[in-house]
């Protein structure tokens, strides 16, 4: 959420990053909320006079009265009795107006940062960079759910029959394998200076506001109905709602945490040949990272978040590449966003496998998230990224380490937790 002070000094620049944003139909709410805050200031002026009036009113009619003045008193009194109801009047209209500014500066889009490229959706975004030689196998590398299936390690139709489309089982050797690679993404993490936490799996309403637009809130969550709980998307919003209403002290940042979680989504519109299997899901588990931290420390900790992530893919010998996300594919919140996508052999294309992304201080100001300084208080930057995803990582594992034979290999930082194997060999 942007400052309404750097709104009123800055339309302009404000605007500018609306139509940067392709968002134009939130233009003429620049000018309102500027008109609504001015209005808001200027009355608050007349309530703070009715409200210094009173009480020196009510000094002067107890006066009064002592000295036997009672219809001097009086008179002051229905005086005070029409500036309570000037003030009560002034008091209900400001309410309504500070709801409807609150409303606007909810959904104005966050400034962002100058070096993101311009466009209108994902199909716009950047390469930036590759890391690792994708490579296409001589032999077919059969759809993922058909390599799963070859070690019995899937069952989508008795999920189906469960919970409906969206869920899955994992069996055997294949759920082993997702285990260990977030068991992995755990000891990665923690061997890098992060702290291991396991958050809730439900926020109030409270936090998802803080965390997210409301635009992602409708596509994303899911109510517990007759409770004021949501079930989260990510570990990244029970996280950052760790910090809602508090004050850290300078030098106890930056805060870099590391939490698992499942996630759970509506995954309001999703189609296509690769929303099949488990690469779109209702459910699903993830390791993500949190930094909260100075303002001037925000751009290097984004580095070396998006690198933490292309750090633990190339240990498992999975070529990726990162993808820089353009204005209109930004979130609100978000003033950069980096994808870091999986190469896949079956398709011949990357896909998304994590995405890492600084908010600035948005989140902070929603949440009020403030740092103590020695020069005084103010408002943290807050930052995450997904550390791996199963089970659409297993995809991109699974399609680059299979065999001619149908075995899958087993990379060396794997095996520990795979009890010793090297390999996995199908059993049909």
């Amino acid at each position: 959420m942007l400052d309404i002070k750097f709104v009123r000094e800055n339309p302009d620049i404000v605007k500018e990053n609306i139509r940067k944003k392709f968002q134009d139909d939130k233009l003429p709410l620049v000018d309102e909320v500027i008109a609504l805050d001015e209005k808001r200031r200027s009355t608050q002026v007349r309530a703070d006079e009715l409200r210094a009036n009173r009480n020196s009113l009510s000094k002067e009619i107890g006066n009064l009265m002592a000295h036997g003045k009672k219809e001097e008193g009086m008179a002051l009194r229905e005086q005070v009795t029409a500036q309570a109801k000037e003030l009560e009047k002034i008091e209900k209209e400001n309410a309504k107006v500070t709801e409807r500014v609150t409303q606007i500066m909810m959904i104005l889009p966050n400034i962002i940062d100058p070096s993101v490229p311009i466009g209108k959706d994902d199909s716009e975004n950047v390469e930036i960079e590759k890391f690792g030689d994708p490579v296409v196998p001589e032999y077919e590398i059969p759809y993922h759910t058909d390599i799963m299936a070859s070690f019995n390690g899937i069952d989508l139709d008795a999920a189906g029959r469960v919970a409906g489309s969206g869920f899955y089982y994992l069996m055997g050797d294949i759920a082993r394998l997702h285990s260990a690679i977030l068991t992995y993404a755990r000891d990665f993490m923690i061997d890098r200076g992060f702290t291991y936490y396991i958050p809730p799996f439900m926020i109030r309403s409270a936090v998802v506001e803080g965390v997210m637009s409301f635009a992602e809130m409708d596509a994303m969550m899911y109510k517990i109905e007759g409770e004021d709980l949501y079930l989260i998307g990510t570990s990244e919003h029970s996280m950052i709602g760790k910090f809602i209403d508090t004050f850290t002290n300078e030098e106890d940042l930056p805060q870099t945490l590391t939490s698992y979680s499942p996630c759970f989504r509506k995954e309001k519109g999703a189609h296509g040949i690769e929303e099949r299997g488990v690469y779109r899901i209702h459910q699903f588990e993830k390791q993500e990272m949190i930094v909260v931290c100075k303002p001037e420390d925000s751009k290097m900790w984004f580095d070396k978040l998006w690198q933490n992530t292309v750090d633990f893919f190339r240990t498992l010998d999975i070529p990726v590449r990162t993808l820089e996300c353009c204005s209109g594919d930004l979130a609100d919140l978000k003033v950069k966003s980096i994808d870091v996508e999986a190469w896949s052999p079956r398709q011949k294309k990357y896909f998304e496998v994590g995405s890492c992304s600084n908010l600035s201080d948005a989140q902070a100001r929603r949440l009020r998230i403030r740092i103590k300084g020695e020069n005084g208080n103010y408002f943290a930057h807050t930052l995450n990224n997904t550390v791996v995803a199963p089970p659409r990582m297993l995809i991109a594992f699974l399609e680059n380490n299979l065999q001619a034979d149908g075995s899958v290999n087993i990379p060396k930082p794997l095996r520990v937790y795979m009890g010793g194997k090297d390999n996995l060999v199908p059993t049909k």
